[in-house]
């Protein structure tokens, strides 16, 4: 269990911590907590990973797990932002889709012994929807009406792009492996 798995799994525990702030209403200032330990488990995403590669800390326990860790988290929050109508339900459900497709091609690949790398388009689908995510959360428009305000409109840019990179990351991903497809036994 090195650094880089321990980062790992401290993501996967934040995950129940980020939901009870965000459900949680007699917390006060609850989603700004949810908000802290959002960023704070998506920022750990990016210290594990470079971690494991400079230090040559590489497991297959950390190829498994942050990915695995990455979508609990990701859809931990989308699922939550359902409820107070902050984010359309049918497009939570195409953002997880993309991620069952994509660990299911990922799963076949590594059955037949190839490693898929993650590609360009899912890294800035990936960054879009965790800012995107953040900026939700954050709800800055909260008090004002919806024609009184850019944000709205700025939440609602940012999670029709996440949804348009989630479908271009997809098609990309599925149209690079194709052969994955071809191979399976």
């Amino acid at each position: 269990m090195n650094l880089p798995n321990k980062i790992t799994l401290f993501r996967v525990f934040l995950i129940p911590v980020f939901l009870i702030f965000m459900f949680v209403e007699a917390i006060p200032f609850g989603k700004w907590f949810a908000l802290g330990v959002f960023i704070i488990a998506s920022l750990s995403d990016m210290v594990d990973g470079k971690i494991a590669r400079k230090y040559d800390l590489v497991t297959d326990f950390g190829k498994f797990m942050d990915p695995l860790a990455d979508k609990l988290l990701v859809s931990s929050a989308l699922i939550a932002l359902i409820q107070p109508n902050r984010i359309a339900a049918w497009i939570v459900i195409v953002i997880i889709a993309r991620e069952f497709i994509i660990s299911g091609f990922r799963l076949i690949a590594a059955d037949n012994g190839i490693v898929i790398a993650a590609g360009w388009w899912g890294k800035v689908k990936t960054a879009v929807t965790m800012v995107m995510i953040c900026i939700v959360i954050a709800n800055l428009g909260e008090d004002l009406p919806a024609y009184a305000t850019g944000i709205h409109i700025f939440e609602q840019v940012l999670i029709y792009l996440s949804l348009a990179l989630t479908v271009i990351s997809l098609v990309d991903y599925l149209v690079k492996n194709k052969n994955v497809i071809k191979t399976y036994k």
